[in-house]
């Protein structure tokens, strides 16, 4: 699994990582029990700090998502399909309701805000 990273996004280092794990396991590239890259090991191939590469194992395994195993390293747990669903659902809600508040103050309409959506949407369907 390749991790990219962006300097520029304005995303936390840590969120673009545990996201892109996150993902991983949710689609089924990284399946059950399937063994993390060391948090070390992830640190170097990034170029990124320790603390980065701990804060999202912490946050992906504080979700349920993966167990860090002391010695051991980390591992894809069995995902809870109902309960992951309801978490992702409750995330994408916050997020809409971010973006509506700050559409309706750019004064926006919600025919705008489809439009938008469905462009978004559409380029994430083409990769």
């Amino acid at each position: 699994m390749e991790i990219v990273l962006s300097a520029s996004s304005g995303v936390p280092l840590y969120e673009q990582i545990a996201s892109q794990v996150r993902t991983a396991i949710l689609t089924g590239q990284l399946p059950e029990g399937a063994p993390l890259v060391s948090l070390r090991q992830l640190a170097r191939e990034l170029q990124v700090s320790l603390i980065t590469t701990t804060r999202a194992y912490n946050d992906l395994a504080a979700e349920g998502l993966i167990a860090n195993v002391p010695g051991k390293g980390s591992y894809v747990l069995p995902i809870d399909r109902a309960a992951t669903q309801a978490a992702a659902r409750a995330a994408v809600r916050d997020q809409l309701s971010r973006t509506a508040a700050t559409a309706h103050t750019a004064g926006l309409t919600l025919t705008d805000v489809r439009t938008l959506l469905e462009e978004v949407w559409n380029e994430h369907q083409r990769g």
